[in-house]
Order: structure tokens, then C-alpha cells, then sequence
């Protein structure tokens, strides 16, 4: 039963991890600018982080391996239409239908160890879940950076379709039904809002530096966002089944450990994102040394996790909410540092190494924190709500990073065709060395915008943490 999920899970793990390492060479491929290759990544994003609570609502109601299965399928036709994109167009709308499946599957995935263990062997599979989920994450941008130099990346996506079928065969045999029995109607129109509004938000900031800032369409899209996300919270304040029930912002603790969860998430989601132009384009790495570059973030994660659970158990949980984000930030920071041409050991290596272990100290006890704030009841509520947090924070990282990005680059090198410029460095065509050298201190005012999301996370925790009993 445990294996069906651990599968599951691993489609969402590896394509996501994956694919970083592989976007410059999606790029250059299908001719692909800024804006596009920013879709790609957020197209995934905004279908899994609108519709994760929803999804495990439906899983509730209508039965968890089916909601399961319904995902599982969707994520292997989605990749397969990934895999087989004539364009960026149609590798967009494939992603975004990969993160419909991802909304279906994670929840479900969750549920049902949830609902198939004896609470004293809960936490043994999901640590055993958790363990997979690393091991996934560190293989992945190997795979993916090795598929990009000695194959093709849509390998990334084919992957997925032998692995989906074996999920499938799986849970068919193993994993029983299981549903709740008290589980009452779906809030497909917060669901609707939530996705139109940010949506348009994220299409607004996005398309901004192409169209400018003052232009009619941004300006509607930015209102049309703002004004749908208004309308969500006015919904759920009155619905009888939210899929985000309002009245847990009441809690201190939680609403801290959310904002803390926006900005951390935010900080690492950005970084993750622009690392790899940067190391591939700039320090002269191969995809495959770009992957290896994020091993130590894994294996960090993957190997003292349970570590840093027993040190905030004994220190205190706002002891780790405090220092662990900062940690990450001062490693955001160090990456922002090497120059072109640096080596991996002169360049990633120390950054990346502290931004994990930052990472690691604050990962597990925030979890803990969010479903300790609230009764037991709504503790599986509590952690979707704050599982969805994280995937809109990555969402809004991508769309507005990349807003910051070609600002301080068009201003360091001006002239109409500065934004084609920035497409050429990022694809890697042929491009002046000023434009490089443009791109990589761009790069460093991304990297430190993010550090200081990161040390914001951390007065958050020192503010909001729980209290050490």
C-alpha cells in the first residue's frame, strides 16, 4: 500500500525536480522566451496551488484511491503531451494539466496513508514517504541535467508514463477505498476564484515587462486578479464547506507560520528557478554539473531531518522557526556571490550547503507548528492550507523575480531590443559579454532579494513560533 503512494508521489518529485536543470535547454529548443519559459514552471503551479485543497476534499467525499487514480492518470496524459510538444504552447498547457493531476494525487496520496495506518505507525510511513520524497529530489536534477547534455529533455517527461502505469497496477491491488463519511459538498467557486485570480495576477506580472507597467491590459488583469482574490475570501467566509476555512487565520500561531511559509517559500521557489540560467549560462556548467550543484540540498534534507525534529523538540520550535530561515537567507546570499567562470566548489557548493541546512532546521518544526495550532480535528486541513501557501508563494516568486529580473537587466543595458537581448543570454544563443555580465548581476539582485525574504521568514518564526513548553 505504502509502495502505491511512495509511486504516486514520485511522478510529482522527480518532473518537478527534474525540470529545473533542464528549462535552459527547453528554451533554446523551442525558441522560447523569458515570459514563456516563466509559464512553464508556473502553469503547474497555479493548477496545484489553487485546486491541492479542493483536490483532497474530493478525495474525502468521493473516495481517496479513486481521486488517487483519477490524478495519477491525468499526471501520465499530461506528460505525455509534454513529452510530445511541437511548442512552448503546448508544453504550457500540458503543465498546467500536470498540476491538475498533482492536485488530485498529493492529497490523496496523504490521505490515504493517513487513513490506512494505526496512528502509532503513522509516523513511520510518512517518514518513510517523506525518505522517498528526498530520494526522488536527489536523483531528479541529476536525471534531468544529464537527459538535457546526452539525450533530449522530454526523456523528463516520458518517465512518468511507466511509472504511472505501475501506480496504477499497484493501488488497484493494494490500496483499499476509504472515504469520510461526514464529508459535505465541494467549493468549486472558491476554487474557481482563487485559480481566475491568480491567474491573472500571475499573467499581469509576467507580461508587464514586455507590454509595460501603464499598459490597459496589465492594469485590468492586475484589478480583474485583485478583485477576484477579494471575492474568494468573501466567499469562503460565507460557505459552508471552504475549501480554506477563514477561521483558522484566528490563531496567532498559525497565521505566523503561513506568513512565514509565504516568504520562505517564496525565497526558495525564486532561487530554484533562476539558479540553473545562471550556473549553465553564466558560470559555464553543464546541465548535468548544474544538477549536481543541488545535491547537497537533498542529501542535507534527505539525511539530518529527523536531526533537526529532535533538536526543535528540545530547544524549542521558535529557537528553529528563527534560525533555520535566516541560515537559508545568509546561503541565498553566499550564491549570490561567485563571479563568471567560477567552479563548483568556488561557487555553489558553500551556498547551497548552508541554504540546506537553514532549510532543514526549519522545514520539520514548521509543519509541526501549523498543525499544532489548531485543534486535531482540522490538522489535516491546516497542513493542506499551508501545502497550498507554498506552491502560490513559488507561483508569485517566479512571475515577480522575473519582473525584478528584467528591470535591473534592461536598465543596465538599455536600448529597444534589451528584452530580446535577455531572451538570446537566457537561451544561450550568441550575445555580447556585457549582456552576460548583465544578466549575472541581475541575477545576484534576484539572489538577494530572496535572502532577504528569507531573514523576514525568520523574525516571523522568532515572533510567531510556538512557545517552547
Amino acid at each position: 500500500m505504502l509502495i502505491a503512494t511512495v509511486l504516486g508521489s514520485s511522478l510529482t518529485f522527480i518532473d518537478g525536480s527534474a525540470l529545473g536543470v533542464a528549462l535552459p535547454a527547453i528554451q533554446r529548443d523551442l525558441g522560447a522566451g523569458p515570459a514563456a519559459v516563466q509559464w512553464i514552471s508556473n502553469a503547474y503551479l497555479l493548477m496545484l496551488g489553487a485546486l491541492v485543497l479542493i483536490g483532497g476534499a474530493a478525495g474525502d467525499r468521493f473516495g481517496r484511491r479513486r481521486v488517487f487514480l483519477i490524478g495519477v492518470s491525468i499526471f501520465a496524459l499530461a506528460s505525455i503531451a509534454c513529452g510530445l510538444a511541437p511548442t512552448v504552447e503546448v508544453l504550457i498547457g500540458g503543465r498546467a494539466l500536470q498540476g491538475i493531476g498533482a492536485a488530485l494525487l498529493t492529497p490523496g496520496a496523504l490521505a490515504l496513508i493517513g487513513s490506512a495506518f494505526p496512528p502509532e505507525e503513522r509516523g513511520k510511513a510518512f517518514g518513510t514517504w517523506a525518505g522517498a520524497g528526498a530520494l526522488f529530489g536527489m536523483v531528479g536534477p541529476l536525471v534531468g541535467g544529464w537527459l538535457s547534455d546526452h539525450a533530449d529533455w522530454r526523456f523528463i517527461f516520458w518517465i512518468n508514463v511507466p511509472l504511472a502505469v505501475l501506480t496504477i497496477g499497484v493501488a488497484l491491488r493494494a490500496l483499499p477505498e476509504s472515504r469520510d463519511s461526514d464529508a459535505r459538498g465541494l467549493d468549486w467557486l472558491g476554487a474557481l476564484l482563487a485559480m481566475t485570480g491568480l491567474a491573472a495576477l500571475t499573467w499581469s506580472l509576467i507580461s508587464a515587462p514586455d507590454r509595460g507597467w501603464e499598459d490597459r491590459a496589465i492594469i485590468i488583469g492586475l484589478v480583474c486578479g485583485g478583485g477576484a482574490l477579494a471575492a474568494f475570501l468573501l466567499v469562503e467566509a460565507r460557505e459552508r464547506h471552504p475549501m480554506t476555512p477563514l477561521a483558522l487565520f484566528r490563531s496567532p500561531v498559525f497565521s505566523g507560520m503561513n506568513l512565514l511559509t509565504l516568504l520562505l517559500y517564496f525565497a526558495l521557489g525564486g532561487a530554484m528557478f533562476f539558479l540553473p540560467f545562471d550556473l549553465i549560462r553564466v558560470q559555464g556548467f553543464s546541465a548535468t554539473m548544474a544538477g549536481a550543484a543541488m545535491l547537497p540540498f537533498a542529501v542535507i534534507m534527505g539525511l539530518f531531518s529527523g536531526l533537526a525534529g529532535r533538536l526543535a523538540d528540545r530547544f524549542g520550535a521558535r529557537l528553529s522557526l528563527a534560525f533555520g530561515p535566516a541560515l537559508a537567507g545568509i546561503g541565498l546570499s553566499l550564491l549570490a556571490l561567485p563571479g563568471p567562470g567560477a567552479d563548483y566548489v568556488d561557487g555553489p557548493l558553500a551556498g547551497m550547503t548552508v541554504l540546506a541546512i537553514g532549510m532543514t532546521l526549519a522545514v520539520g518544526p514548521l509543519t509541526a507548528a501549523v498543525m499544532g495550532a489548531v485543534e486535531p480535528a482540522r490538522a489535516g486541513v491546516a497542513s493542506g492550507v499551508n501545502n497550498a501557501v507554498a506552491r502560490i508563494a513559488g507561483l508569485l516568486a517566479v512571475a515577480l523575480l522575473g519582473a525584478l529580473l528584467s528591470s535591473v537587466f534592461v536598465d543596465r543595458v538599455g536600448g529597444p531590443d534589451a528584452r530580446v537581448l535577455l531572451g538570446e543570454v537566457m537561451a544561450g544563443g550568441t550575445s555580447p559579454s556585457g549582456a552576460v555580465e548583465a544578466f549575472h548581476a541581475s541575477f545576484r539582485v534576484v539572489m538577494l532579494t530572496c535572502a532577504a525574504c528569507a531573514v523576514a521568514a525568520g523574525i516571523v518564526g522568532g515572533l510567531t513560533g510556538p512557545k517552547r513548553r
